[in-house]
């Protein structure tokens, strides 16, 4: 747990997390209008999205599915019986005046996430709630000297509002949440996470309190888009409300906004309550009720999750929980992986993947989608290594050779001639030749000098262009300076 040093002592951070994730559907909430990503301004608008008189809201059963299978996937309660409910404030891209979100009777009840923390520990962060609502526009304030300009494309995207408890305690932590959540997300296919196409968004409820206190007033910092940029956002105010605090000064309760020029946070305006944007039931819709049959047959179909496939990693392969948590943590990762260890040492598949092929993916700045190399060539590479076609050493040229080629391990073995001498005869006359050659050394090794048995592998993997067999060339030289 993070603590913030001050003048007069420790602080500890309360912090929870408002997440606004974009529902994985073809059309919006309440309307067909298309969601896609990218479209020219306003081409994707109905004539509800645009809030035109008369036009009534017709629910979107896709999207409801969707926010259940997420509700599942978090271990949370399932309402059978929620409300939609009209949530009133005027801003110029919400072309109706209010939005249609949940309130009082949210489709989706207390769940929970577990984070996995670095040392192998984990922790439970409680889930308050899951509604559903519409998305707003959004207003361009750089197309123009002197005007805004409105895009309608967003307005009416269905949205899923995750509302964690105030249990996260660090930017560490809230980090780590947001990795699992995405994730879980994810594997769901409820939404993709994109956090730069705004699928993926985050408001943060900040508060300080001396260790054992009542909690403090919060501040909240608004649309964060970023997972780096709500831990900056996070360490900034809480540093600048235990500053406020020292002076004797109190915490204003308000909204706040994210600088990520400047890395700090600035005020935007006084924070709202639930009075004031006056929810009332939506009386265009009638309340949602879910057929208990219905939930379950969702249940039924849900894909093995994070938490589940990372302990039968553990169980089945033998990964320690570390390597089991970093392949787990994306979809078609663990996938990828389970591909090249079936049938092989899953140990040696795992080391491939988390260290060769993921060092080439940073390096190349590439996803796991944009490889060179696939599942079946990389296990083909593992091979070549279990049968002693190829050491450990030429097995890592080749993989770079197929990165950077795109083919296959044994046609590139073949045409360089990289096959490894497994031959002991072969092996023999040069070991015999370099321990004639050296009896300086031979002498050191016979003295009791083990450490210059490495000076002789190295002289035989010299002459032979590193492809002699490494254990064999042990064996044969412990044998020759045995004498």
């Amino acid at each position: 747990m993070a603590m913030i040093e001050g003048r007069t002592g420790s602080w500890e951070m309360v912090i929870g997390l408002e997440v606004h994730a974009q529902v994985v559907s073809e059309a919006k909430l309440f309307s067909g209008a298309a969601t896609a990503f990218g479209a020219e301004p306003n081409t994707q608008v109905s004539l509800v999205d645009a809030a035109l008189p008369g036009m009534l809201p017709v629910l979107n059963r896709a999207c409801v599915e969707q926010a259940v299978k997420t509700g599942l996937g978090l271990k949370a309660r399932i309402n059978l019986h929620s409300v939609f409910e009209r949530k009133n404030y005027f801003y110029a891209d919400l072309p109706a005046g209010y939005q249609i979100s949940q309130y009082l009777e949210p489709i989706v009840g207390a769940g929970s996430v577990t984070l996995d923390l670095e040392g192998g520990s984990s922790r439970e962060i409680g889930i308050e709630r899951l509604h559903l609502e519409q998305d707003a526009g959004k207003s361009l304030h750089d197309q123009h000297p002197t005007k805004s300009y409105i895009d309608l494309n967003r307005s009416g995207v269905a949205l899923m509002e995750i509302v964690s408890k105030p249990d996260l305690r660090s930017p560490e932590e809230v980090g780590a949440y947001l990795h699992k959540l995405r994730s879980i997300l994810r594997y769901l296919g409820t939404c993709d996470g994109n956090m730069e196409e705004g699928s993926l968004r985050c408001d943060v409820n900040v508060s300080v309190r001396k260790p054992g206190d009542p909690l403090g007033t919060r501040c909240e910092i608004k649309n964060v888009n970023s997972i780096r940029f709500v831990q900056q956002a996070i360490a900034f105010e809480a540093k600048r409300q235990v500053g406020l605090l020292e002076e004797g000064e109190a915490i204003v309760q308000e909204t706040r906004l994210f600088d990520s020029n400047t890395g700090r946070t600035r005020s935007m305006r006084g924070k709202e309550e639930a009075h004031d944007y006056r929810y009332f039931p939506d009386p265009d819709l009638l309340p949602l009720e879910l057929d208990p049959a219905w939930v379950a047959e969702i249940e039924a179909g849900l894909p093995e999750l994070p938490d589940d496939k990372k302990l039968r990693f553990i169980a089945d392969f033998g990964l320690s929980p570390y390597d089991a948590g970093v392949l787990v943590a994306d979809r078609e990762t663990a996938a990828y992986f389970e591909a090249v260890a079936e049938g092989r040492d899953p140990k040696i598949a795992a080391n491939w993947v988390t260290s060769e092929l993921f060092g080439a993916l940073n390096r190349n700045d590439l996803e796991l989608a944009q490889s060179p190399v696939d599942a079946a060539e990389l296990g083909g590479l593992i091979d070549l290594v279990a049968d002693g076609t190829l050491s450990g050493r030429l097995a890592k040229e080749v993989f770079d050779e197929m990165w950077r080629t795109g083919r296959q391990a044994a046609e590139i073995v073949e045409e360089k001639g990289l096959k490894q001498i497994s031959d002991a005869g072969e092996i023999e006359a040069i070991v015999a030749k370099i321990v004639a050659e050296n009896a300086g050394q031979v002498a050191q090794f016979r003295s009791g000098n083990e450490k210059v048995i490495g000076w002789f592998v190295g002289q035989v993997m010299k002459a032979t262009q590193g492809k002699a067999n490494p254990k064999l060339v042990n064996e044969v030289l412990r044998k020759a300076l045995a004498g």
